[in-house]
C-alpha cells in the first residue's frame, strides 16, 4: 500500500472523482432525556438509524442490531462512506451516537440532527472530529 500523496495532474483528477480524498467527519454523540420506550424498540432504531443516515447523503449498504437483556439496543450501519452506530441506555433514557463519513458528500451532523429529532431528545452533546485532509 503506498503512503505517498497525490499531486499535480493526478491529485486534479482524484479531487474531481472523489477518489484517494483521504478526509471525513466523525461526530460523537450523546443524547439525553429520551423516551426509555423508544430506546427499547429495535425496529425502530435500525429504521431510523438507516434514515438518518440517508437523509445525511451517505449511502446504507447493511444494517444489523442487538437487542440486549433485560434493556437496551445496539445498531450498526455499514455506510458506503464508513459507519454510523447507536448504543441505547433506556434506563438512563441516553444514547451514545457515532456517525464517522469519509470524503465531503455526507454530512454526519445532519445524520445526529435527524436522530435527536426523531427521538425528541432533551440534550444533544456533540462532539466533531475533522479527520485525514482539511474538508473543501
Amino acid at each position: 500500500m503506498s503512503h505517498r500523496r497525490r499531486t499535480g495532474a493526478s491529485a486534479r483528477v482524484a479531487a474531481v472523482v472523489g477518489v484517494g480524498v483521504f478526509t471525513g467527519r466523525h461526530v460523537l454523540a450523546e443524547l439525553v432525556g429520551v423516551a426509555p420506550a423508544l430506546l427499547d424498540d429495535e425496529p425502530y432504531l435500525r429504521d431510523l438509524l438507516a434514515a438518518a443516515a440517508t437523509e445525511c447523503g451517505a449511502t446504507v449498504r447493511q444494517v444489523i442490531s442487538h437487542r440486549f437483556q433485560p434493556q437496551g439496543v445496539t445498531v450498526l450501519a455499514l455506510l458506503s462512506e464508513s459507519h454510523a452506530s447507536l448504543h441505547s441506555y433506556p434506563e438512563n433514557g441516553s444514547v451514545f451516537v457515532d456517525v464517522f463519513t469519509c470524503g465531503n458528500r455526507a454530512d454526519p451532523q445532519r445524520a445526529v440532527d435527524v436522530l435527536a429529532r426523531a427521538l425528541k431528545a432533551g440534550q444533544v452533546h456533540c462532539t466533531v472530529v475533522h479527520r485525514g485532509d482539511a474538508l473543501a
